[in-house]
C-alpha cells in the first residue's frame, strides 16, 4: 500500500462555498490542474529533452540513471488535481466569471 494515499474525502459545501456553486468551482479548479499539468509536463519535457539522442539504433540506447531519477521524482509528485484543490481551499487562486464585468 502506498504511503501517501490519493483518497481524500472533500467536504462538498467547503468547495462550493467560495463560488456558490458546486460545478462552477469544480470548473474553476479544473482549469488550474490543467494550467499545473501542462507547467509540469513542459518541465520535464526540457529537462529530459538533454538525455535525447539522435540515433535511431535500438543497440545504442542505453538506460541513463540521471534520467531515471527525473522521471522518478517527478511521478512521485503531487498530482495536479489535489494540488488545484488545495490552492482553491487555500483562497490561493483569482478568478473571474466570464459575464462578470470588471468593476
Amino acid at each position: 500500500m502506498a504511503a501517501q494515499s490519493s483518497i481524500i474525502t472533500r467536504d462538498v459545501d467547503k468547495i462550493a462555498s467560495q463560488t456558490g456553486n458546486l460545478y462552477e468551482s469544480v470548473v474553476v479548479i479544473s482549469r488550474r490542474a490543467r494550467q499545473i499539468a501542462v507547467n509540469l509536463k513542459e518541465e520535464l519535457n526540457n529537462k529530459l529533452a538533454e538525455f535525447a539522442t539522435t540515433v535511431d539504433n535500438l543497440e545504442e540506447v542505453f538506460e541513463n540513471r540521471e534520467q531515471i531519477e527525473i522521471s522518478k521524482f517527478y511521478e512521485r509528485m503531487p498530482k495536479p488535481t489535489n494540488t488545484a484543490i488545495e490552492e482553491f481551499q487555500d483562497g490561493e487562486l483569482n478568478f473571474r466569471m466570464r459575464n462578470e464585468e470588471i468593476a
